[in-house]
């Protein structure tokens, strides 16, 4: 069954198309990345099918309804949560707070159920419950970002650039955790630079060039692709 299904997606911001003509699928609990250069259109899509901005043309499938023109908050409502560039925590504000907002739409009982959840899959974050969110660690920020996401029980979690300016020890768990999840049955949609750490966790693997697909296939035969390993595997 399919999760996602994104047919012939167009983005552009003023004259600039930043997104041309995108179509993947994501099977229902498998793990998809989209690897390519700075400005290759990654983050687009991901902003485009959590609803950030809007396609000019195309359409976005999830769970077989088309959501291609619902608000943000209507597709986090229905399971899609995405982790976005950067973080984005409230800095001001503290982990536990953070957490909180990840369940606003949940019944206080779930939400406690949620939060208990989070905590053990990151003892970090209960260490520092009480902190603001600025002044925590990049790699625990990205816990917490994680964490945010998974308060809304997330049937599909995007991932954008997890493992942007962390440290080599926060790296790993990131995509330890990951892995975790994607085992446990959660769908995964990543964005990821360091190519070689995404294509070894996920199952299928899409590169974008100038805003456009020029490769996808099974993870493993990407990785193998001579293009791919000279271009992103160092090779």
């Amino acid at each position: 069954m399919t999760a996602l299904h994104v047919e012939g997606l167009q983005v552009g911001y003023g004259r600039t198309i930043a997104l041309h003509d995108l179509t993947l699928d994501v099977p229902e609990g498998s793990a998809v990345c989209l690897i390519g250069a700075n400005g290759a259109g990654k983050t687009t899509a991901l902003r485009a099918i959590s609803g950030l901005v809007r396609a000019r043309t195309g359409r976005v499938a999830y769970g077989g309804a088309d959501i291609t023109r619902h608000a943000a908050h209507r597709i986090a409502a229905l399971g899609l949560r995405h982790v976005p560039e950067g973080r984005q925590c409230f800095a001001d504000l503290t982990v536990d707070e953070n957490l909180a907002l990840g369940a606003y739409l949940a019944p206080r009982a779930a939400a406690i159920q949620r939060r208990a959840q989070v905590l053990e899959r990151f003892p970090r974050l209960r260490e520092r419950l009480l902190q603001h969110a600025g002044s925590l660690s990049g790699g625990e920020q990205q816990m917490l970002a994680i964490g945010r996401a998974l308060m809304g029980q997330p049937r599909l979690l995007m991932l954008d650039e997890p493992s942007m300016g962390l440290a080599p020890l926060f790296v790993e768990e990131i995509f330890a955790i990951i892995a975790a999840l994607r085992a446990e049955g959660t769908t995964i949609l990543l964005v990821e630079q360091n190519a070689s750490a995404a294509l070894d966790i996920c199952d299928t693997a899409y590169v974008l060039e100038n805003g456009r697909v020029t490769l996808s296939g099974p993870a493993a035969a990407v990785a193998n692709n001579p293009a791919v390993i000279a271009a992103y595997l160092g090779g």
